[in-house]
């Protein structure tokens, strides 16, 4: 599988289950939410001015990768507590080189609420390597901090994710995703 393969498959709706610890704080939390990807074309209005604002060509990259996500987290410091939570980002990978399996996934959210039309792009960029094994493993840095993620396909129609979350302070947070295709 290529790194544009691997995406096309993420394509969907999946419903997603998460649990997460803070190690250092001793908390967790868990979390459920309904993820849509969509593969998007280069000619998009979002995917161009991300490409605009890293100073690419919209023209170098094969599309962009739009999620979008509606969902509650829970925590057990406050059980009866449940924060809703929604958002809507957009990607775009750039490969090290044609049919890489290395390179770089570059991301921003666009909106705080679903389908906001004129919300700012932030960027952060992800190194990815896609391994051997089809898991596709992601790593961000920014400032002290440091995130990693791996994420693969159980099948077709399951995919399962691993973050591990570092700050400069040194506490950690370690989350788990299982998600299922919605739909088959």
């Amino acid at each position: 599988m290529n790194v544009r393969e691997f995406f096309e498959l993420s394509a969907g709706k999946w419903f997603s289950q998460k649990t997460s610890q803070h190690l250092t704080l001793k908390q967790s939390e868990h979390g459920k939410s309904d993820l849509t990807i969509a593969i998007l074309p280069t000619d998009n209005p979002h995917a161009i001015q991300l490409c605009q604002q890293i100073s690419i060509a919209p023209d170098s990259i094969w599309g962009a990768i739009a999620y979008t996500w509606k969902g509650t987290i829970s925590g057990d410091t406050q059980p009866q507590t449940t924060t809703n939570r929604q958002g809507e980002s957009i990607a775009i990978v750039v490969a090290d080189a044609p049919d890489a399996s290395t390179g770089k996934l570059y991301h921003a959210q666009t909106s705080t609420s679903p389908f906001a039309k004129d919300a700012a792009l932030t960027p952060q960029v992800a190194r990815y390597t896609l391994g051997d094994d089809d898991a596709l493993t992601l790593v961000t840095a920014d400032g002290d901090s440091s995130a990693e993620e791996r994420i693969w396909f159980e099948s077709n129609n399951v995919r399962l994710r691993t973050t591990i979350v570092t700050q400069p302070n040194g506490d950690s947070l370690a989350a788990f995703y299982s998600e299922i295709r919605m739909g088959g």
